[in-house]
């Protein structure tokens, strides 16, 4: 017993001394950036000036009607109008840095735990760690000034509604109806970027009566149609626009495209296909592209979730899944986030400033780590990122972010194979 205390408190030690370390790394890297003499947020410019273009009586979707920039507005024509409140003036614009970091720490702090229902300082303090230094999405935020900081918030409140402890009796019909206004609110925030809508898949895996889950993926699903569907019947001639915006059939502007250089599979898949001499076959990239995303990560986490579910019981597959999530709920909600991580992670559009949403599921997950877990999850997803950061190397145009999040993504799941019940109340360790 004496011997395993020791042992207990050097690796409480040396762990702590790594998260103070990380977080020292984290905060210089952000005061490092502060303190460069370039030109950042160029999305928070370009965002502004379609709202002011907008409320000129311009179309925002034509670059030429923007104001200072040569970048296109890649959002719905209702968010013209939602945007309009922040626009006001230029003190977004102007003092975006702050008030960025200010929304990151908030969805630190608001992103729910699962093992426990009682928040501690150490995990709120890891959770605003990953959210400020997870991946370096948070430093391609404040640089580019993209409104994901935005989505990122709705989210959190999201997935602060959603994952709630198991209720029952009353408390199960209010806990349920605030998961359907968390579900709304996550389909919601999809709506600003369109490719991340399988994410609302993940919403099956919530410890709930199947019905119950398929109304939640119903409302999630609504709501995000939801502005689509505003668009296309209030500003019918701003949603023929957006549609050339984002198709690319504006000539002489940027246009939103799926194979603009960022750090996806998709774009893994291309450069593997421009190497094999089949670029532009369109059928082989994309087949490619569905390739890499069910081996390096869907499949793997289908197969973990299967296996934890458990092979043997009567029924089909799909009613052992569902009663082995009512049966284990704070499994299951772990398996909701880790499906939400691989979702997301999948994604054929993953800009370096969408890594930032990726750390906050990421954030839900590595604080109930065991401490080895932890220590690799901080290693490979906040230092390694922070350090290429710090010395001068750019990340742009290469893979090294899908690289760290796809061996976080494994961190992650490895420990779920490990122990799927770990967290469930007769599994919590000492």
């Amino acid at each position: 017993m004496g011997s395993s205390a020791g042992l207990a408190a050097r690796r409480n030690v040396w762990l702590a001394a790594l998260i103070v370390l990380t977080a020292l790394l984290v905060l210089g890297n952000l005061a490092n950036d502060a303190m460069r003499d370039a030109k950042y947020g160029w999305d928070a410019e370009v965002n502004c000036a379609a709202v002011d273009a907008h409320a000129g009586g311009l179309d925002p979707y034509f670059v030429s009607n923007l104001k200072g920039t040569k970048l296109s507005y890649p959002y719905l024509p209702v968010t013209l109008d939602l945007f309009r409140p922040i626009c006001a003036g230029s003190f977004v614009v102007d003092h975006y840095r702050s008030i960025y970091l200010v929304l990151a720490v908030l969805c630190g702090l608001i992103l729910p735990g699962l093992g426990q229902t009682r928040a501690s300082a150490r995990d709120a303090a890891l959770r605003v760690l990953c959210a400020l230094g997870g991946f370096v999405g948070f430093e391609w935020v404040v640089a580019s000034g993209n409104f994901v900081i935005l989505s990122g918030v709705l989210t959190a409140i999201a997935l602060k509604l959603l994952l709630r402890p198991p209720a029952s009796g009353a408390l199960a019909d209010r806990s349920f109806s605030l998961r359907l206004a968390g579900a709304a609110l996550l389909g919601f925030a999809t709506s600003f970027k369109l490719v991340f809508c399988p994410v609302l898949a993940a919403l099956y895996f919530l410890p709930l009566p199947r019905a119950r889950k398929l109304m939640l993926i119903a409302v999630a699903a609504f709501c995000f149609a939801l502005p689509i569907l505003i668009s296309w019947l209030l500003y019918p001639d701003l949603f023929a626009s957006w549609l050339l915006a984002i198709a690319g059939q504006i000539p002489n502007q940027h246009s939103v495209d799926l194979v603009e250089i960022n750090p996806s599979l998709l774009l893994l898949a291309r450069s593997l296909m421009e190497h094999a001499g089949l670029a532009h076959s369109k059928p082989a990239l994309f087949a490619a592209y569905a390739l890499l995303a069910l081996a390096l990560v869907l499949v793997p986490f289908i197969l973990s979730v299967v296996r934890a579910a458990g092979s043997g019981e009567a029924g089909s597959p799909l009613l052992r899944l569902d009663r082995w999530l009512i049966d284990h709920p704070h499994a299951a909600m772990r398996v909701t986030v880790l499906a939400m991580f691989a979702l997301y992670l999948s994604s054929p559009r993953l800009k370096e400033y969408a890594f930032f949403e990726l750390a906050l599921y990421a954030a839900i997950l590595v604080v109930d780590l065991p401490a080895q877990g932890l220590a690799a999850v901080l290693g490979v997803g906040l230092i390694v990122p922070g350090l290429i950061s710090m010395t001068g190397y750019t990340v742009e145009g290469n893979f090294s972010l899908l690289v760290i999040a796809l061996t976080c993504f494994w961190i992650l799941l490895l420990d779920f194979r490990a122990e799927p019940g770990r967290l469930e109340p007769e599994g919590l360790h000492p």
